[in-house]
């Protein structure tokens, strides 16, 4: 596996690079965001980990602008920065993962793992399932042209449900990737803001988009139910 690190902290990049060739894995690594757009614009590479904040370019315009690129490999972002809105506007912009400074070395690897084997598959800038669709950069959200109000949490849970449209996902995938891998609360969490999101884009338009999946957890219906 080919990773390519960008982050302006040498320091940290070097215990990084230190972490991953341990696991028999080839790294590369740049210290400014410029430089590690411009490395993964005309390199291949299984995976981009992405400091947030760096001088010049910050990680979220590298991601922007890699997606706008169509550069589809997986990007973590590996910041100190720990906020859910901060968390919030990576994914917009097009990140798969989210790790905050001090991490787990284990649970960067595993990450790592886990994005490599989804490859560098082509994202639509807008989800849609049906007529049902959510534009994560505008941050808008339509039901047959409707236009639908959600709270940031409704909004996430939909993107997620809408990136796995047609599979069942369990109540642990949907915290993990919805609220936070260190969240400590009840898995019935995911319970009451299904139900909201089911007040929002089913029950006034008459849908079942979100079916439970005894067992297992939830889906979203492919053709929006």
């Amino acid at each position: 596996m080919r990773i390519l690190l960008v982050d302006d902290d040498r320091n940290v990049a070097e215990t990084v690079r230190r972490m991953i060739v341990a696991q028999g894995w080839v790294v590369d690594v740049v210290h400014d965001g410029a430089a590690g757009f411009d490395k993964a614009l005309t390199d291949s590479f299984d995976v981009i980990v992405l400091d947030i904040m760096m001088p010049g370019r910050n990680g979220y315009e590298v991601v922007r602008d890699l997606r706008a690129a169509q550069v589809w490999t997986p990007v973590l972002m590996l910041t100190a920065k720990d906020g859910e809105y901060d968390q919030a506007d990576a994914f917009d912009l097009g990140a798969d993962d989210y790790l905050t400074k001090p991490f787990s070395f284990v649970v960067l690897t595993a990450r790592l793992r886990a994005l490599a084997r989804r490859n560098a598959v082509e994202r639509p800038a807008v989800l849609t399932a049906g007529d049902l669709e959510l534009d994560p950069a505008a941050h808008t959200a339509a039901r047959g042209g409707v236009p639908l109000t959600l709270t940031p949490r409704e909004f996430a849970l939909l993107a997620f449900l809408l990136r796995h449209k047609g599979t069942a996902v369990s109540k642990t995938q949907i915290i993990d990737s919805v609220w936070d891998v260190n969240y400590e609360g009840e898995e019935n969490i995911v319970e009451v803001y299904i139900s909201y999101l089911r007040r929002r884009i089913d029950t006034p338009f008459g849908r079942k988009a979100i079916e439970t999946v005894r067992g297992v957890g939830y889906r979203l219906a492919a053709d929006g139910g």
